[in-house]
């Protein structure tokens, strides 16, 4: 009748927030050319496609990035 649970499972969901281009501006204080020319030379964390021309950046990603550039 239920759905079962699998009480075995180590596997976590790894479950994150999607932010949009604004707010991972707001976050890592720089402008969008900056972002977008750092993301095509490997610098930055690049966006997933949300559908048509709309993208986000995981927040998770983005916090692993400013930690990043705290330790250099």
């Amino acid at each position: 009748m239920g759905e079962e649970i699998d009480k075995g499972a180590t596997e976590t969901r790894r479950v994150t927030r999607l932010i949009r281009l604004p707010e991972v501006q707001h976050r890592v204080g720089l402008g969008r050319s900056t972002i977008y020319r750092w993301m095509s030379e490997g610098k930055f964390p690049k966006p997933v496609q949300l559908g048509g021309y709309a993208v986000a950046w995981g927040e998770e990603d983005i916090i692993a990035w400013v930690e990043s550039q705290l330790k250099r």
